[in-house]
């Protein structure tokens, strides 16, 4: 495996954060909303979007206009769920040597992106996750929550909608006890699209993202086979930030994850570090 040095070369940004979205124009507003108040300021967006109607590329242009957020909207037609197609495309169009994966549904905490950069480590990729909200809750947010941060105060949430549970740990951490927590918990470091960061050079090496995958692990499969390359995954799951907002999932279904299955089943197997489906074929 290549040893890299993380924020080398003439990049231009210090991170790139790929967003994916299907025609949630209102949660991608939402999102592109969070990004603007972020306390780094020197990353650029990458929109994946898997096939969204002209309402999403009209919202997207209006933020490129009056918003100092750097975006790139890479799109391709509505052929059914090609995410990981997209995911693709959008990898190739980034500017900088560090990826932050993230979805069009998950609004990011000020220090999101800062966070990411801090906890980097070479050879490593950090897996964060996410603290689901209500329909309720998630309608309520709008730009001056986001401006404010009081969206992430966890007595504001348990006041508009959200069950008190240990999950709220994930918004009252900081210091030793975010430390103690991403330390033991008993979830998993892995890849997870919604909140997972590591070197573009990485991906490359693994041929970016399966394209025979649909919904359903589909990160999860880029991810064992980093780790078959010698990449290591770091719990941050307490320290990197972002409130998942509702919606359902129409596209999920059993064919789906059975396939997926198997392909993960043989990436694990045959320990597979790059695939013939990925980047390279585009």
């Amino acid at each position: 495996m290549r040893k890299n040095t993380i924020f080398v070369g003439m990049s231009r940004f210090k991170a790139s954060v790929i967003i994916s979205t299907y025609n949630q124009p209102e949660w991608l507003r939402k999102v592109l909303w969070s990004y603007t108040f972020q306390t780094e300021k020197n990353f650029e967006i990458i929109i994946a979007d898997d096939g969204s109607s002209k309402e999403t590329e009209k919202l997207i242009n209006e933020f490129k206009a009056n918003s100092p957020l750097t975006i790139c909207h890479v799109w391709h037609a509505d052929k059914g769920f090609r995410k990981t197609s997209i995911l693709n495309k959008a990898i190739i169009k980034t500017q900088s040597d560090y990826l932050i994966f993230t979805d069009g549904d998950c609004l990011a905490r000020k220090d999101f992106v800062e966070k990411h950069l801090l906890l980097s480590k070479e050879n490593c990729f950090l897996s964060g996750g996410y603290f689901k909200l209500p329909q309720k809750t998630s309608d309520l947010i709008e730009k001056n929550h986001l401006e404010t941060q009081i969206c992430f105060d966890a007595n504001w949430l348990l006041e508009n909608g959200v069950k008190k549970s240990f999950k709220v740990n994930k918004l009252t951490s900081r210091g030793l006890k975010e430390k103690l927590l991403n330390q033991f918990t008993p979830t998993k470091a892995t890849f997870d699209g919604m909140n997972v960061s590591g070197e573009k050079s990485a991906i490359l090496e693994v041929n970016g993202f399966d394209e025979r995958m649909e919904y359903g692990g589909e990160d999860r499969e880029i991810g064992e086979r980093l780790q078959n390359a010698g990449y290591h995954f770091i719990q941050a799951r307490y320290s990197l930030i972002c409130l998942h907002l509702y919606h359902e999932r129409p596209y999920k279904n059993e064919e789906s994850l059975q396939k997926n299955n198997a392909i993960r089943k043989n990436t694990k197997k045959q320990k597979c570090v790059t695939t013939a489906y990925g980047i390279k074929t585009l």
